[in-house]
């Protein structure tokens, strides 16, 4: 059993356009797809509603442990959390690292979840399945977001 998620994206925006993109509420939740209620402070709990179909009534909960500007973001939060009957706060968050790396003009932005051994048995694989699919996909949309739509 793995206890970490890692994805490596190479952007074409430079660190201070990504970095921005990261920790500016509007702009984090244009691409996460999450209306954020108010901007990202560490050692604060960041909120807001999850706005992808299908996940409306999802309630979006983090906190925030680090914004080392421009090169680390970071949160902890529970992973896969979306069932709005279940009491997620009594399990170990998962901690979310960006971390951002100036390469060839551009950014490597590597996002790393990590664990989620620490979860309870009854979740655990469940949430690293789900989690590695959705920063599959969230990496894409911070690619769509800082660098426009990719030419064919």
């Amino acid at each position: 059993m793995t206890d970490h998620i890692r994805k490596h994206i190479e952007l074409k925006a430079p660190v201070d356009r990504v970095w921005r993109a990261l920790t500016d509420p509007e702009e984090f939740g244009a691409w996460f797809r999450v209306k954020l209620d108010a901007p990202f402070v560490p050692g604060r709990e960041a909120t807001g509603r999850i706005t992808h179909p299908g996940y409306e009534h999802v309630r979006w909960q983090a906190t925030v442990v680090r914004m080392e500007e421009p090169r680390l973001f970071s949160f902890t939060w529970h992973p896969y959390a979306v069932d709005p009957e279940k009491d997620y706060s009594t399990e170990t968050p998962t901690l979310v690292e960006f971390t951002l790396e100036e390469r060839n003009g551009g950014t490597l932005l590597t996002i790393t979840e990590s664990g989620f051994d620490t979860l309870p048995d009854n979740r655990r694989v469940e949430a690293l399945r789900m989690n590695e699919g959705g920063w599959t996909v969230q990496a894409h949309n911070i690619r769509a977001h800082v660098d426009g739509p990719v030419q064919d």
